[in-house]
């Protein structure tokens, strides 16, 4: 089908068989209006009828209707216009192929235009038009949007001329052209070229004898058409020489047609039409003009509507010029997007009208062209313009201008596309605005605070929001996308930093933090360390979304130890705030507090105990390193922060001075480095002085008849004055499975749950690490087995009770001899012993397949043993059995442990059957 089958907003084409609900309306519609422009009937089809649907003509001949194809309309006179919004114009020629001529002054066109719609079917109007038109030249020439037109006086005519004799068909002429009186045609491209009728209609030639005019209509581009340059602006043009029968005999007539395929000028938002003044194609000689219009859509405008519009029609010595500024009413914008940028372009269709005679003659030429003219693509960088209050923490923007055929679709967000309808729901506010001038915009608020927002600090109470935008848009009809990007920003003094408190008890820091306007968006620090997961659960931490607490022993690992008294030791926390970026101090708290320490004790047995502190004032004391005023006697425990010394008031360089009721005994804790040359060093560093230590902790006890008091504690440090932190330490013992008897390699971690059989053998190992004290003594109390990890669930087996194998077990534990080796420094440190692999059953069920095995150890003193466990491993008196058989696995102890300051509690598993 051909262009006037014109899809109007991108709806889809059906075939004619298959469109149902046709309604016939002969009576017009409010939005059909037609009208007479010179020699060409004109029809309008308002956009409201016809938008979103496809329209279909046909030509009204008597009773027939002829659907016009494109090359059939320009075959036979018919054009049509449509904007992209449905305002369609249709032409038809006077002269056209199905116009009832009545003598060449009475036309009637008859159309019939069928509008498809998805919603109502089909519904047809049919159109009827009686055009007067009395100003026919001796040469009439039209030039319409798709074919060139060209009918000249015959004023020897025979009475019966076509239009009086055919009243159906097309009328085309016939196979001879002796029914019309045409009889050849020669076209010059510029040789000759013949044609009889007949073939000239299947090139798409229109011919046609009238009362009074021969008739020849060509559309652009055919063979025989040439192309020319006229005054510097090209022309199509056909010359034809036309031979027609009149009743006195055989005559000829010579025809041309020229038509301007350029010569616009686009010049500061003015288009500048130009068109040749002298039609050497059409004008041999001198000639004059005599009539001079300018039109639009067809239709001539007299010079007040001219200057209304800001429309000028002059002449040059070469040209007619037709000046129109681009954006005049008579025309339309369009948007396109090429290569997704936006672009408009403006459309008109001037019409110029020219009356000339030959000099000489009263030959008059009529020549009128329509002629559509779009502008190149403009670009139109969208404008944005923020109104943001960034007190009001609000962005708001205002996007445009556009024409009314772009939409928005969505904008692309940090992160993630929304449509209109969603950013509204969000709580956004989207909204569209119309402009008087027919273009609109678009406005966009967004909170500071949504999620889409960006937000960095780049000063420490100064926070800057980023709000990246990419609006999403679409051109109508065609749904052309194309994008715009903007980012704002805003800065406000806006940050309420986090701030820290803290209290003490008798044994703990408390602090508490109260979230400031960024939430828990920091990182804090204590000490020296990060706050991690496994430091949160040590330090009991708790939050609730506005703040969170620490709860630290005043010993912990992450305190300082600031001064040592007599009776008490302050400690120190340090808590800092950092920023994840930039990491500033948000906020710091330095809490020390004073904590009850005894620092030496004093026995009736007269045995004494002192507890050195590594304060801050001495940061390079290592603890183990201290001595007593003999430098053999060493600590019986340390670690980084603390040494503890137990020794007898007669040994270790202790001093004796009686007074009348007491005796004092007195001693020093030490840190002695001695060169050969009698130089004192603290890591390497000389002190020069003999005399004072670097480190010096006085320790003292006085006794009275029948009575043992401690009597002074004091300390005196040289070069450094100590501070110091609370902290504490523990002898640890661990438990482990060797792989075999040799007891070199160890099951990991990752190795559990290890796999064994049944009755094979399980090889454990108990070991006392971390102490050098060859005058411990490692002993395992008791160890048992469970289904769980838990030590205290039930059922439970024993496995050594009392420090010695459970004389009611089936297969006995073994323990096995340790000796002194490359690994193992202190013998009596470590304990091993086997056991077989078992399960717990309960009515010959298998309960579990894995087992955990637990263990209580005593460290003792050998250099003083007393009864019980510390007289040895296994070597208790004789006891009785404590032990259930299997079949009463799961009676539950009552005790599994004592508070004894020296026992250890160990676990290990679990150990996995298998039958494979």
């Amino acid at each position: 089908m051909w262009s006037l089958l014109w899809s109007l907003v991108a709806a889809v084409i059906l075939s004619v068989d298959t469109r149902p609900n046709v309604k016939l309306n002969s009576q017009s519609s409010s939005g059909l209006r037609s009208d007479c422009v010179g020699n060409l009937m004109r029809l309008s089809l308002d956009k409201a009828l016809a938008v979103g649907n496809e329209l279909e003509v046909e030509a009204v001949n008597c009773t027939q209707h002829i659907v016009l194809t494109p090359g059939l309309a320009a075959q036979c006179g018919y054009s049509m216009e449509s904007d992209p919004w449905g305002n369609t114009r249709i032409y038809s020629s006077l002269l056209g192929c199905y116009v009832d001529n009545k003598g060449d002054r009475i036309f009637n066109v008859g159309l019939r235009l069928r509008i498809y719609s998805s919603q109502s079917g089909v519904v047809s109007h049919d159109v009827a038009q009686t055009c007067s038109y009395t100003q026919w030249a001796s040469k009439a020439i039209l030039c319409d949007r798709n074919y060139m037109e060209v009918s000249g006086f015959i004023a020897d005519a025979g009475a019966k001329g076509p239009a009086q004799d055919v009243k159906e068909g097309n009328n085309l002429p016939d196979a001879s052209g002796a029914a019309h009186g045409i009889w050849k045609l020669t076209f010059y491209t510029p040789e000759p070229v013949a044609m009889v009728p007949r073939e000239a209609e299947q090139a798409g030639y229109g011919l046609m004898l009238t009362s009074t005019r021969l008739v020849v209509r060509s559309p652009y581009n055919t063979a025989e058409a040439t192309s020319e340059e006229v005054g510097g602006v090209p022309m199509e043009v056909i010359r034809v020489s036309a031979y027609y029968q009149t009743p006195h005999g055989l005559n000829v007539v010579n025809m041309a047609a020229a038509c301007p395929t350029g010569g616009v000028l686009f010049i500061n938002d003015v288009i500048s039409w130009h068109v040749p003044r002298r039609m050497t194609p059409l004008v041999d000689g001198s000639f004059e003009v005599l009539e001079l219009h300018m039109g639009i859509n067809g239709k001539r405008l007299d010079r007040s509507q001219m200057v209304t519009r800001g429309y000028t029609l002059s002449t040059t010595h070469q040209h007619i010029v037709i000046e129109i500024p681009v954006g005049s009413p008579d025309g339309h914008f369009k948007s396109h997007a090429p290569d997704y940028q936006y672009h408009i372009t403006y459309s008109v269709e001037p019409m110029l009208e020219v009356l000339w005679r030959t000099t000489g003659t009263q030959d008059d030429t009529r020549y009128k062209v329509l002629f559509p003219i779009t502008t190149p693509l403009m670009p139109q960088l969208p404008h944005f313009q923020e109104n943001t209050v960034p007190e009001a923490r609000v962005f708001t923007v205002v996007l445009g201008t556009f024409l009314h055929d772009v939409v928005l679709k969505n904008i692309t967000f940090s992160t993630g596309v929304l449509t209109v309808e969603e950013g509204n729901a969000r709580g956004f506010t989207i909204q569209e605005h119309r402009y008087k001038n027919g273009t609109k915009g678009y406005s966009l608020s967004v909170p500071f605070d949504s999620d889409v927002v960006l937000k960095k600090n780049p000063e420490l109470l100064v926070t800057t929001y980023f709000l990246p935008l990419a609006f999403g848009f679409v051109i109508l009809p065609e749904e052309t996308p194309f994008a715009h990007k903007v980012e704002l920003q805003a800065s406000l003094k806006d940050v309420v930093l986090p701030t820290t408190t803290g209290t003490c008890d008798q044994k703990h820091f408390y602090i508490t933090v109260k979230y400031g306007s960024q939430g828990n968006n920091f990182q804090a620090m204590v000490g020296y360390r990060h706050l991690n997961p496994e430091m949160a659960e040590e330090y009991k931490f708790q939050e609730n979304g506005t703040h969170f607490s620490l709860v630290l022993p005043y010993d912990a690992a992450d305190t300082a130890f600031e001064l040592m008294k007599t009776d008490s030791l302050r400690a120190r926390v340090d808590l800092l705030l950092l920023d994840h970026i930039n990491n500033w101090v948000l906020a710091d708290l330095y809490l020390s507090c004073t904590f009850p320490f005894t620092t030496t004790t004093c026995y009736p047995n007269g045995t004494m105990t002192a507890t050195a502190v590594k304060v801050q004032s001495v940061a390079q004391l290592v603890p183990s390193r201290l001595t007593l005023k003999d430098q053999s006697c060493k600590p019986v425990f340390s670690d980084d922060r603390f040494a503890l010394f137990s020794f007898s008031v007669d040994s270790c360089g202790t001093t004796r001075t009686f007074f009348d009721h007491y005796i004092l005994y007195e001693n020093e804790i030490g840190l002695y480095y001695n060169d050969k040359k009698g130089l004192y060093y603290n890591r390497g560093v000389a002190n020069t002085s003999p005399i004072d230590p670097p480190y010096r902790q006085t320790i003292s006890c006085y006794y009275v008849v029948n009575e043992t008091q401690t009597f002074a504690v004091g300390s005196k440090q040289r070069l450094y004055e100590p501070k110091a932190d609370i902290s504490s330490g523990q002898l640890m013992v661990q438990i482990r499975l060797a792989q075999d008897s040799s007891y070199q390699l160890f099951y990991q971690a990752e190795d559990y749950p290890v796999v064994k059989y049944l009755r094979q053998p399980l090889y454990f190992e108990v070991e006392l690490i971390e102490s050098t004290d060859p005058n411990l003594e490692l002993i395992v109390e008791k160890c048992w087995a469970t289904l769980d990890e838990d030590r205290t669930s039930v059922p439970s087996w024993d496995i050594i009770v009392d420090g010695c194998e459970n004389p009611d077990d089936i297969y006995l534990t073994v323990f096995h001899p340790v000796v002194s080796d490359s690994r193992v420094l202190f013998p009596s440190h470590i304990k091993r012993f086997s056991m077989n692999m078992f399960t717990f059953t309960k009515d010959q069920a298998v309960l579990k397949d894995e087992i955990y095995v637990h263990c209580d150890a005593v460290i003792c003193d050998t250099t003083s043993r007393a009864d019980g466990l510390c007289r040895g491993q296994c070597v208790q008196p004789t006891r009785q059995s404590n032990a259930r058989p299997y079949e009463q696995k799961g009676a539950k102890r009552t005790r599994r442990g004592t508070n004894s300051t020296r026992q250890r509690q160990i676990s290990s598993g679990p150990v996995e059957l298998t039958s494979g």
